[in-house]
């Protein structure tokens, strides 16, 4: 069994520590927390703790880490894995911006060890369904695709309160909704539209009502190179949230629901109504389910021995940190920005 460090345990890191446990071939070996009631929960879940993030990294019973920890700190903390020599999952996003992605990439590289991002949503059936529904050739001719999340409730949502749980809501802290679902909704939409690749962006980003100094509603507008105009939306200030999915091309439409429960299967109800005289709307067939959590963390395994390719290379996500970086700017100037990604595809 592989033995993964937790450095972390939040929310989000105690989910991991379940989805680990669970796979076939890791097992968490240390939790490392600054937060005496975090290790506390931990220990009473029987897992080995410490308040010293560079104590577990030089524990040598320990083959990788997982980083769970606010955005602004993954640079930090995952540089410092590799340099302890341990093969590394970070949550997303990667890092802060596109530069701090690549040192990474690269440092990992020289290595020789295995980095990879938790980006889980490349398998929601949600996802998986509207990629299928696109390539069957159902649409015709893509026109616009929408993908959007809405709620009245701050994306904080159920933190660990133990350790100062609004940071999602503070730019200090790489806060906000394009950084928190807007990283996975813009990491699906530019992987569901290949080979056809981003030339532009706009975004607006604002706050309104759950921060003072990051966004709680983010809209960023994407064109592509094939003339498919794309959204995605992250609004936590709307008490009428609009559909999950919305897809429009030259032979019909379909939208799928939102759920307040964030159901991925409710997301993947895509219905299709088709253009003419006979506008009978109809539910698609829904996807076969992607990989799971557990699933994920079997895959780094095996790359960690040598067998294969992580779920999500670190090359892969540095399009998303590109196009994160671009519609940051863009909500800071007022610009559209133009954008390439031809040398990070390239990387994959």
């Amino acid at each position: 069994m592989t033995s993964v460090g937790i450095i972390g345990f939040g929310r989000i890191g105690a989910e991991h520590a379940g989805w680990i446990n669970a796979s076939k071939s890791a097992r968490v070996g240390q939790i490392a927390d600054a937060t005496p009631a975090r290790r506390a929960l931990a220990e009473q879940r029987g897992l080995k703790v410490t308040a010293d993030v560079q104590e577990l990294l030089e524990d040598k019973s320990i083959d990788a880490v997982l980083i769970a920890v606010p955005t602004a700190m993954h640079f930090e903390i995952t540089l410092n894995a590799l340099a302890a020599g341990k093969h590394v999952m970070v949550e997303k996003p990667m890092a802060l911006d596109l530069a701090q992605s690549e040192h990474l990439t690269v440092e990992a590289k020289r290595r020789g060890l295995v980095l990879s991002v938790f980006h889980n949503r490349r398998w929601d059936v949600d996802y998986l369904t509207v990629k299928q529904t696109i390539e069957s050739g159902l649409f015709g001719k893509l026109i616009n695709i929408e993908s959007r999340l809405g709620q009245f409730a701050s994306c904080v949502g159920p933190a660990a309160k133990e350790f100062r749980p609004n940071w999602r809501n503070e730019a200090a802290f790489g806060g906000g909704g394009l950084y928190d679902w807007g990283s996975h909704f813009i990491d699906q939409m530019w992987r569901l539209l290949l080979p056809a690749k981003p030339v532009r962006i706009f975004a607006q980003l604002r706050a309104n009502v759950w921060s003072n100094d990051c966004d709680d509603f983010a809209r960023i507008s994407i064109d592509f190179d094939n003339g498919v105009a794309a959204l995605v939306e992250i609004n936590t200030t709307t008490t009428c949230p609009l559909p999950r999915w919305h897809v429009d091309g030259t032979t019909g439409s379909a939208s799928a629901p939102h759920s307040d429960a964030f159901d991925t299967n409710v997301w993947a109800k895509l219905q299709f109504t088709p253009a003419g005289e006979q506008r009978s709307p109809k539910l698609v067939n829904k996807a076969d389910p992607g990989l799971t959590e557990s699933m994920i963390w079997d895959a780094f395994v095996s790359a960690v021995h040598g067998n294969g390719p992580p779920a999500v290379t670190a090359a892969s996500v540095l399009p998303t940190m590109k196009l994160l970086d671009a519609a940051r700017q863009s909500g800071q100037t007022g610009r559209a920005i133009d954008v390439s990604v031809d040398d990070l595809l390239l990387a994959d």
